[in-house]
């Protein structure tokens, strides 16, 4: 029970209360936040990795027709 006011007991309790609710809520909603930037850090890294790993592909596969078009002798090859 809050000390004695002007103010009804009942207010100040449940002032009281709520005070006590939010301080007691604040470490689930902190750790809530953490693991939302960690889920978005792991996100943006799988999507950066995808990336690298589709522009390599494309690259091999324009490096693997050259090559083949060089052994074929469809082309010249590039002089350097």
């Amino acid at each position: 029970m809050a000390f004695p006011t002007s103010v009804n007991d009942q207010v100040t309790d449940s002032v009281t209360q709520a005070d006590v609710q939010v301080l007691g809520d604040a470490p689930a909603m902190a750790m809530g936040s953490v693991y939302q930037a960690i889920a978005l850090a792991l996100a943006s890294a799988a999507q950066n990795a995808t990336n690298a790993q589709q522009q390599n592909f494309a690259l091999a596969q324009a490096v693997t027709t050259r090559c083949v078009q060089v052994l074929l002798g469809a082309a010249a090859p590039a002089k350097l």
